[in-house]
């Protein structure tokens, strides 16, 4: 059962390993997108991405005050992170030319200068207009050698993909900016918005493009740069990191193969139809392609207007393929120990800026984090909260994470002995503070808040933040090193238990 090797196996789930040390855990991770008009309750889903919904935005009821928004947000549209159907009769083109607009760069670069009597030396990158320029123009090359103006690399955030991530950002500004006059027009310091994204080109860039329509250059006070946070991939947490938590790793190999046994006999029937496109291949969750690598060629073909055999159009095809893909990379997060491990770090760090907010008001910045991220942040996200719709996540589609502050009834003017006693932190009254999660244009009730005394009266979708970060306490490791430690006698029989483990979690067809 068990006679693959372990290369083949980390291929199996992450697909080709890259220079990044932690990029195989991503590309092949993210093999769908939102279908042109895909959407549920009313989510509209526009050519693969997913529109932030200004007009469609519930204002908060009126004794809550906005304190502080985290958003999650995935990259824009981009290429198949694999070539697959490029020979007839699917045609798929091999070659994907729509990557012109971040053709041309320029960058202020360092100059070699030599001083009498001192070596060589290398001065700091100068910024301002004496700044010295590189000037570039990039360029794929092809095995044969020859190169294409325009062509994306496998993998890359496109044209569309800036423009529909510019967009979002510029969403932002007309809700958090304009609508609700959260943020101030003009950002004067790194302080007030906090970016991060993970190590890789597409969500780097995404993040650029999130943060110039969220404060266009006409938006920066004098000599504002922003600032956009990168972690090295062993201290990340924007998605489960199988690179640096081992256990991890061999329970998702586990839900892998424990997926495929349950669904490689629902997908059978589509082989009549599509396998003359995968080279006379069955379509399954381990098959050459993977089921995850065809929903990735179509749906990025869908996104960028690119045609795609009619087959796929046909009822009970593309919606099954999605279904068995979801279990294969994400049912382990029904799961507490896979929670804990994939998401616990991440919403550890979340609950602790804003419980600081909530403790410390207006001296604690920022007000805004965004951090550009991929689907299996968002679907990991969404199904440790007990939230998840059994979609992949759409092209920017978000997770959203609002912390509001309950205004409290006019008091009588404190006493001077008790304006001594609030000097030293004493006799304060607790404020109330509460959490809305928003998933794809949607506000999401938290079951773990479904209790009263839990959520805001009449109101669930406002979570008690007391009652969030109760949950989040059990979700995050207390030695995260430790738990996620995974030193191996027998590689087959702990590949035979996870995956035993795993079939009583994965749901049948």
């Amino acid at each position: 059962m068990f006679n693959l090797s372990v290369s083949s196996i980390l291929q199996l789930l992450y697909g080709t390993l890259l220079v990044q040390t932690y990029a195989h855990i991503i590309d092949k991770a993210e093999s769908g997108m939102g279908l042109i008009g895909h959407g549920d309750g009313g989510n509209v889903v526009a050519r693969g991405h997913v529109p932030l919904d200004v007009e469609g935005y519930p204002t908060a009821p009126p004794e809550l005050e906005l304190r502080q928004v985290h958003i999650y947000v995935r990259h824009g549209e981009r290429t198949p992170v694999g070539v697959r159907m490029a020979d007839p009769p699917a045609n798929i083109p091999e070659h994907w030319m729509f990557c012109n607009t971040a053709r041309q760069f320029r960058a202020a670069v360092s100059s070699a200068t030599a001083e009498e009597g001192q070596g060589l030396l290398f001065p700091a990158v100068q910024t301002g207009p004496a700044a010295e320029e590189l000037r570039a123009r990039r360029v794929v090359e092809r095995r044969d050698g020859s190169t294409a103006v325009g062509e994306c690399l496998l993998g890359e955030l496109t044209d569309v993909g800036r423009e529909s991530t510019y967009n979002f950002g510029s969403s932002l500004r007309k809700l958090y900016v304009d609508k609700l006059k959260f943020l101030p027009d003009v950002v004067n310091s790194n302080d007030e918005l906090y970016l991060r994204s993970t190590n890789m080109p597409r969500t780097i860039e995404s993040l650029q493009q999130i943060t110039h329509g969220l404060y266009p250059m006409t938006k920066h006070a004098k000599d504002f740069v922003p600032l956009l946070r990168i972690r090295n991939g062993k201290d990340e947490n924007l998605f489960g990191n199988t690179m640096a938590c081992k256990r991890l790793e061999v329970l998702q190999i586990g839900f892998a193969h424990a997926a495929a046994a349950a669904w490689n006999t629902t997908l059978e029937p589509l082989d009549k139809k599509l396998s003359k496109f995968i080279g006379g291949n069955p379509v399954r969750l381990d098959g050459k392609p993977r089921a995850s690598g065809i929903l990735d060629t179509v749906r990025a073909a869908d996104a960028h207007g690119v045609k795609v055999p009619s087959e796929f159009r046909e009822a009970g095809v593309l919606d099954v393929i999605e279904r068995a893909v979801v279990h294969e990379w994400f049912a382990g997060y029904r799961t507490e120990e896979v929670r804990r491990l994939g998401m616990g770090p991440l919403l550890s760090d979340l609950a602790q800026k804003m419980q600081a907010k909530a403790e410390k008001g207006d001296a604690e910045a920022p007000k805004i984090l965004i951090h550009s991220t991929h689907d299996t942040c968002l679907a990991g996200l969404a199904n440790t909260l007990d939230v998840f719709d059994e979609r992949w996540p759409a092209f920017t589609a978000a997770v959203t994470f609002e912390l509001f502050k309950k205004h409290t009834p006019t008091a009588q003017p404190a006493s001077s002995w008790q304006n001594v006693l609030s000097m030293f932190g004493r006799h304060r009254e607790p404020t109330e503070h509460y959490v809305r999660v928003r998933y794809q244009n949607q506000d999401k009730a938290l079951p773990f808040c479904a209790e009263e005394g839990k959520h805001l009266p009449g109101s669930p979708e406002f979570c008690t933040l007391a009652a969030f970060r109760e949950r989040v306490k059990e979700l995050t490791p207390v030695n995260w090193e430790a738990e996620c430690a995974h030193t191996s006698v027998n590689k087959q029989k702990d590949r035979e238990e996870a995956q035993a483990a795993a079939a009583l979690v994965i749901a049948k067809p």
